[in-house]
């Protein structure tokens, strides 16, 4: 996946995620479905962030950013910010 592809993703992920947080907000109660796919969103969007940043990195040390990789999702999400 090359960068155009990634950051279009990101949108993508992005868009949705302000679709079930809006709907959210207007609901009288939490939807556990809505919920765990806000949770499965943010995990996706940590996911292509962290591939955006190997990409980036490898490009930059002059090595082919096409060997950047997705890491699990317990690997990002395990990240200190």
């Amino acid at each position: 996946m090359d960068e155009q592809a990634i950051l279009g993703r990101i949108r993508d992920l992005v868009d949705e995620e302000h679709e079930l947080r809006r709907a959210h907000e207007h609901a009288e109660t939490g939807d556990a479905e809505a919920r765990a796919r806000l949770r499965d969103l943010e995990v996706a969007l940590d996911q292509c962030w962290d591939l955006l940043r190997q990409r980036r990195a490898r490009l930059s040390a002059g090595q082919d950013p096409d060997e950047a990789q997705v890491r699990p999702a317990g690997e990002v999400e395990g990240y200190r910010q």
